[in-house]
């Protein structure tokens, strides 16, 4: 079981943030705007579209289908945005990633833009998916370091190479011996996928964001770092605060409406990742009906952890189901469909004594309100691995 008080002890969490990852969230609003300049001198400034593409397939793995996820939310309705995952494996290299493999679907062709994102460059499967595209006419972006394999391949298929933006810390802690090729994703890349994503999806027409949008969301990325840095106790402190009523529980991340469901998408996978916990996202309002049996079941019927006199020496911890609610509300809240659907989830989770916790962005701009879920979602999944791993 965690000690919270380790959350409020900001030398014992960056002892043991031996990855520093706190430091890379921290740093996430300059890692949008160093990849939106780079983006910018590789050539897109001056790129000239013909049109807007049928079909956005983005191909990656990790940070990249999040981020590809998040441009389907923002894209504009006659667009479509498709995360496209690795569907096989073999062996390959030093590291399990590169022996990952990409198939285009069969109906992609000339209309459709292929967005090739990686954080290493190195994946064989994506330099045969560059091919893949190519022989099918489709345009081509490709997101990987300069002069990786992926890079050098989208010279040789007329593609627009956009540089990844790298994180500027560095990692203390070596590849674990007995997981010598799954070493943990950096928190922060997302950023550098989405910035030049966004960036391109602008000039595409695939999204219609507001003037200064990417800027406005790096500044937003900067204020929740402040409001969740080390130093900050807790009860000031929305990361940890939300760090410490996930211990000992089983999340379900619901969103209310498509940018949150990206978000939420994101928050269950960076929980998984930094802080080993496994969480279950979903959409209202048909997630109620999806995890309605885990409320009747022996999750949703123990005692309540707040309370007060419970035996915490002879009773044994039991799993608790926890309800997290990621909102965007922009102006007055109508009771639409989306309104009825919170208003239900509040009712079966208050009938099951679930406990259920909102955060809700309320920026016209739905990019920026991305951009303070993500960030406050992303230092809640860090710091919950670092107290649990200091409390072991």
């Amino acid at each position: 079981m965690l000690d919270d008080s380790l959350l409020d002890d900001p030398a014992a969490l960056l002892r043991a943030d031996r990855q520093h990852a706190l430091l890379a969230l921290a740093g996430a609003g300059a890692r949008v705007r160093i990849a939106a300049r780079l983006a910018d001198a590789a050539g897109l400034a001056g790129l000239r579209p013909e049109g807007r593409p049928r079909t956005v397939v983005v191909a990656g793995s990790g940070s990249a289908l999040n981020a590809g996820a998040m441009l389907a939310a923002l894209a504009v309705p006659n667009c479509q945005v498709l995360p496209l995952a690795p569907t096989e494996s073999r062996p390959a290299g030093p590291v399990f990633t590169a022996g990952l493999g990409w198939q285009l679907p069969g109906w992609v062709g000339p209309m459709d833009l292929v967005v090739l994102a990686s954080a290493q460059g190195i994946e064989g499967g994506l330099v045969s998916l560059a091919e893949q595209a190519y022989g099918r006419g489709c345009a081509i972006a490709v997101i990987s370091p300069e002069s990786s394999p992926l890079a050098e391949a989208a010279l040789q298929v007329r593609a627009l190479p956009l540089p990844f933006a790298p994180s500027a810390v560095e990692d203390d802690e070596p590849a674990r011996a007995d997981e010598p090729d799954l070493p943990a994703e950096d928190p922060a890349a997302l950023w550098a996928f989405l910035a030049p994503m966004l960036a391109l999806a602008e000039k595409t027409g695939v999204t219609q964001l507001s003037p200064g949008a990417v800027a406005a969301a790096a500044d937003r990325l900067d204020e929740v770092a402040v409001r969740c840095r080390p130093d900050a106790q807790a009860y000031t402190n929305p990361a940890k605060a939300l760090a410490a009523q996930l211990s000992g529980t089983v999340p379900l991340v619901w969103a209310a409406g498509p940018m949150t469901a990206a978000a939420a998408g994101r928050f269950a996978a960076v929980l998984a990742d930094r802080a080993g916990l496994p969480a279950l996202p979903g959409r209202l309002p048909a997630v109620l009906t999806a995890h309605r049996g885990m409320f009747v079941g022996r999750l949703g019927a123990g005692a309540d952890p707040d309370d007060f006199f419970r035996d915490r020496v002879e009773e044994p911890e039991t799993l608790q189901l926890q309800v997290v609610l990621l909102r965007h509300t922009p102006g007055v809240e109508e009771l639409n469909e989306a309104g009825h659907s919170v208003a239900r989830a509040r009712r079966l989770a208050d009938a099951h004594e679930v406990r259920l916790t909102e955060y809700t962005s309320s920026f016209e701009d739905p990019l920026q309100a991305l951009a303070e879920l993500v960030g406050l979602t992303d230092f809640a999944a860090v710091y919950l691995g670092l107290a649990s791993q200091a409390s072991g």
